[in-house]
């Protein structure tokens, strides 16, 4: 394997003072209420790793906001006990558990007010890997298109796989949380992998090295590339922003603040790319609004009031924007999340805020056109589009109902609901199967994958591949051959199955291995694949 270690040594060099901090933890914090007891305790033994604002530093921030990443763990069982496979220590034997329970209710606390994370802070934070190598070919013998990347969340790393013999070529420490899936550049050199706290860390597959890595906002949702591979887009809850960088060195292009046509600020529920148009199209949490964001120079122009014209060359227009990342706002009925798009991009399909529809907007005339039943709260984001029977269709899992719903993308009609073991989380095929893969993440029937026959839209086997075990996720290789299934766990694997006969051919024993990323299908947009 290859790693920077340099590099993630200085990335991890706080962890030491914080274990010197605790011994030196005041006394007289015993003497304080329970809020300044709280207050005193994280200034000595946290504020080093977690900032002093707790807006995180080498540590992920610690504020209400990110803190429910923590599933499954109790903070005050954080703190007392430390987070297994991270540099955060356990203060068991520093702290009583009236310090450990003040400590975490400190943290618990709301801040006064969330800064605005700047272009200049952004500048602030990026750090570029003063031993990256700029390689003139791939260091590796393996096709280089052929590469799939895999999450491990159970230890905060990547693993770079050789697709055609599945060697682990490098595994590199990534920022704790990743979340939503890496972006590759258009020829598939760099990734680039966001983490809930807003790191964006990009990654030279060629060399297998780190280039750099910058924090582009407080509290993030996801990633979007644009279509030239000039730009990365960082949808961000805290502040309520859009962060646009330079994909070459990470400097901010553009950091740009989310307000709504009535005034009101708004999260960034999602930021996707969509080719066809060059443009990034972001979903906004609190404002009934989808906003189309232009990637090249020639954008627009966009109006956000009033345009009329009484004779040749004279116009009159309100708001006009025009030009690189000039925007568009297109109006809804409610506030729209977790975007399906169809594959020409023209189209998008939206859930509801009550999670019982689906809304179709058309992002050619900006308007909705047409609504579709889809209660269980459908999970848009990993819904996938193939053809069926000559006809172009969409899916999408539930995540409160055990059902598929079948959409054809023509007339919008509900084509089939095809009943599951439970509710699912993910979706994928790919254009040299006959096989839709479907999980069932959620309730007792988590460790079976359900195998869809493209046309019939039939369940024709259901799989088990660890009785008890959580299994989610599947990738495809770039011909489609195999396919790759995680079992979720932290003593988990990612499985390599015969995509033809649906047979195991490999384990490879994996830390909770979660999502995972062909280059070729992801850079290719291939059929089936959530985009």
């Amino acid at each position: 394997m290859i790693q920077s270690t340099a590099f993630s040594d200085r990335l991890r060099k706080g962890a030491v003072a914080l274990a010197v901090a605790g011994l030196t933890l005041p006394a007289a914090a015993d003497r304080l209420g329970a809020q300044d007891m709280g207050a005193t305790i994280y200034n000595d033994l946290c504020a080093s790793c977690h900032g002093e604002s707790r807006l995180g530093g080498i540590g992920p921030a610690l504020i209400p906001e990110s803190l429910a990443r923590l599933r499954g763990a109790s903070l005050d069982d954080v703190i007392a006990h430390g987070r297994a496979a991270t540099q955060m220590p356990a203060f068991a034997d520093q702290l009583t558990q009236e310090q450990i329970a003040a400590v975490a209710a400190y943290i618990k606390t709301p801040l006064d007010n969330v800064p605005d994370w700047t272009a200049a802070d952004i500048l602030a934070a990026r750090e570029m890997n003063p031993d990256y190598m700029v390689a003139d070919a791939p260091v590796f013998d393996a096709d280089p298109m052929n590469i799939t990347l895999v999450v491990e969340t159970g230890d905060h790393h990547v693993s770079v796989l050789d697709g055609d013999t599945f060697e682990v070529l490098d595994r590199f420490p990534t920022p704790f949380a990743v979340h939503g899936g890496p972006k590759f550049s258009p020829d598939g050199r760099y990734v680039f992998v966001m983490s809930r706290d807003g790191w964006v860390q990009k990654y030279d597959i060629w060399s297998l090295q780190e280039v750099g890595r910058t924090r582009a906002g407080v509290n993030s949702r996801n990633i979007a590339m644009s279509a030239d591979g000039k730009w990365l887009a960082v949808a961000n809850y805290l502040p309520h922003s859009l962060s646009i960088l330079s994909t070459e060195d990470l400097t901010p292009a553009q950091v740009r603040r989310v307000v709504a046509r009535d005034g009101s600020e708004s999260r960034v529920s999602a930021v996707y790319q969509a080719p066809q148009r060059e443009s990034f199209i972001l979903a906004l949490k609190d404002a009934p609004e989808i906003w189309e964001i232009g990637t090249t120079e020639d954008s627009g122009p966009y109006h956000d009031g009033f345009v009329h014209s009484h004779e040749a060359g004279m116009k009159e227009s309100l708001g006009a924007e025009q030009g690189l990342f000039a925007r568009r706002r297109i109006e809804v009925a409610e506030p729209l999340d977790d975007f399906f798009f169809t594959p020409d991009y023209r189209n998008l399909i939206g859930a509801s805020r009550s999670g019982d529809k689906g809304v179709v907007v058309n992002l050619d005339v900006g308007r909705e056109i047409a609504e579709l039943p889809l209660p269980g709260m459908p999970h848009l984001g990993s819904g996938i589009s193939w053809m069926s029977e000559g006809r172009q269709v969409m899916a999408t899992p539930h995540l409160r109902e055990g059902r598929l719903s079948v959409i054809d993308t023509a007339d919008w009609s509900l084509v089939k609901t095809i009943e599951t073991m439970g509710p699912g989380f993910f979706l994928r095929s790919h254009e040299n199967t006959p096989y839709v893969w479907a999980d069932v993440f959620f309730g007792p029937n988590k460790d079976k994958m359900h195998i869809i026959d493209k046309d019939t839209l039939e369940i024709v086997r259901t799989l088990d591949p660890e009785p008890g075990k959580t299994v989610a996720h599947i990738e495809f290789t770039r011909d489609g051959k195999y396919a790759l299934v995680s079992i979720w766990e932290d003593d988990g694997a990612v499985i390599v199955y015969d995509a033809e006969t649906l047979e195991e051919v490999r384990r490879l024993p994996m830390r909770k291995p979660s999502g995972k990323y062909n280059v070729w299908n992801k850079i290719t947009f291939s059929d089936g694949t959530s985009h």
